[in-house]
């Protein structure tokens, strides 16, 4: 999972758009950008964030300047745990080679501690778009933790694993029929990575890297509001 091998992946599956979410790092996103221009995808820069409740909410920025910046303040909020390579891996920081330039060596898996609320109002002025992870799972869902989708956080979006699962949580949790459904490959491994079969049409000229991803955000924002 290196940057030109996610994007490369990415053009073979005809995707033309990529966002990057590493665990509650933005720290490869500078080369993961660089990787997918190359191959003429539009990268966005994003984060998945694991709250205090440890909880995941996928954090989606409008640039990669506000990603960065966001990450240089949630210094301030990531555990002071080391990281223990031989368990858990080197958590590297790569260039759009594929090099390696860096570690990051705070376990990156550990949750913040910042709580929910905390959490959502920081990335949000930060002009992110944030919202649930993979509420169907059993494994850091919103639901799966808290018991159930809280409407206090103003959440106008959710993603699941499976859209086949929409339904049978409709009808527990009839609250999240407010939200819209985003279905994202959430791939931790190349062959996850999956191919184009949720998309949407947008407009801009193909050379507009910037414009198109400023109509991604925007088709967003209008598709979630009510």
């Amino acid at each position: 999972m290196t940057p030109q091998n996610i994007a490369g992946m990415g053009f073979i599956k005809g995707l033309g758009a990529m966002a990057l979410t590493d665990h509650n790092s933005c720290k490869n996103c500078p080369a993961f950008f660089k990787a997918c221009e190359s191959f003429g995808i539009v990268p966005i820069a994003g984060m998945e964030l694991s709250t205090a409740e440890d909880v995941h909410v996928v954090c989606l920025f409008p640039t990669l300047e506000s990603a960065l910046a966001f990450d240089s303040e949630l210094d301030k909020h990531r555990m002071p745990i080391d990281n223990r390579p031989e368990i858990f891996g080197n958590q590297l920081i790569m260039d759009e080679n594929d090099e390696n330039v860096g570690t990051f060596d705070k376990l990156l898996i550990a949750a913040t501690d910042l709580w929910m609320g905390d959490a959502v109002d920081l990335a949000r002025s930060f002009g992110a778009i944030v919202y649930p992870a993979h509420i169907d799972r059993t494994s850091n869902g919103i639901i799966s933790v808290l018991g159930d989708f809280p409407t206090d956080y103003d959440f106008k979006c959710m993603e699941m694993a499976d859209r086949n699962n929409y339904e049978k949580y409709v009808q527990t949790y009839p609250q999240i029929k407010d939200n819209a459904l985003l279905v994202c490959s959430d791939a931790h491994s190349l062959g996850n990575i999956s191919e184009a079969e949720n998309s949407l049409n947008i407009t801009c000229e193909d050379a507009q890297i910037d414009a198109k991803r400023v109509e991604i955000f925007s088709y967003i924002n209008k598709s979630v509001k009510k």
